[in-house]
């Protein structure tokens, strides 16, 4: 019997192509909500700090192509797919192509440590929304949270080691793991907060003796409350509480894009440089081999089990 067409689709938030595709990027986050030129002129500054684009979706392509590497390794081949929820290519483009191409099953990467509702669970919407379109015909199964994984606790790890070697004692640092907020309306009930610090917890077991704090970045625009403390506020008291530096780890953050790009290594910088404090961040994982080999075996996990 001829096996079945298969994919992996890795899917991720996008990002502005182009200073021309800022404003409509910033449409399509905020769906209908008020757009102001103000807004629009600020990001494109901030975009244009960064190079004029996104970088997230060539990371996400290379990233694609080093999994179906190790794929191919094991005998397997699984084509390669990308998806972005607010850009080119979108979910529902990806899908109707997936379904062209004669792909009849497929194994789907948020490409996000952390579940919650109101982040990852919109790429699961709006995968089910494309998929009913398309009258079922594809099937695709989305991989659950990873954010426990060794390999991936482990990649982390590595690139931390890096910064605190910067310091003559790990003491002499304060660690901020970043993530992205969310407001707290929509965390009613959420395990978002508590699956962060379950990482942050394993990650420090397997870093050794530092001082940290959890934070988070990237919060809207508005008057509700969003999840706390801020990374620049951490920051800042990181200098009253007489440390030398910060090491900033993009821990919610799986490849470079403005949040990473402008947020941490522009804004964050600034403050703590101000601040008297010398300023590191730990890499991006972005094709971090350890991390790849981790997609590449829960594709493998989740594509050969319907055997």
């Amino acid at each position: 019997m001829e096996s079945k067409k298969k994919a992996f689709l890795l899917l991720a938030f996008g990002g502005a192509e182009s200073l021309d595709s800022v404003e409509p990027f910033i449409k399509n986050v905020l769906k209908g909500r008020p757009v102001t030129p103000e807004l629009v002129e600020k990001t494109r500054e901030r975009y244009k700090l960064i190079g004029g684009k996104s970088p997230l979706l060539d990371i996400t392509r290379n990233q694609a192509a080093a999994i179906k590497a190790l794929i191919e390794k094991e005998g397997l081949d699984y084509k390669p797919y990308v998806g972005m929820r607010y850009w080119n290519p979108f979910i529902k483009d990806t899908l109707c192509q997936m379904k062209a191409d004669g792909i009849e099953e497929a194994v789907a990467i948020i490409m996000a440590p952390f579940a919650s509702r109101v982040a990852t669970g919109g790429y699961i919407t709006d995968a089910e929304n494309a998929l009913n379109e398309l009258n079922k015909t594809l099937k695709v199964e989305f991989v659950p949270s990873w954010h426990l994984k060794p390999l991936f606790l482990e990649a982390v790890v590595d690139n931390l080691k890096k910064e605190l070697a910067y310091f003559q004692r790990p003491e002499d640092a304060l660690v901020i793991f970043s993530n992205h907020s969310l407001p707290w309306v929509a965390l009613e009930g959420d395990a978002y907060e508590m699956l962060v610090n379950q990482t942050v917890t394993e990650v420090v077991k397997r870093t050794g003796k530092i001082d940290y704090k959890v934070a988070y970045q990237s919060k809207g625009q508005g008057p509700r409350e969003w999840l706390g403390p801020s990374t620049e506020e951490v920051i800042q008291n990181a200098g009253k509480a007489g440390k030398k530096g910060v090491i900033v780890v993009p821990l919610g953050f799986v490849a470079d894009h403005i949040e990473t790009l402008y947020d941490i290594d522009i804004l964050f910088k600034g403050i703590a440089e101000s601040s008297g404090l010398v300023f590191r961040r730990s890499a991006s994982l972005n094709t971090s081999p350890k991390l790849m080999e981790l997609f590449a075996g829960l594709i493998m996990k989740h594509g050969e089990k319907r055997q």
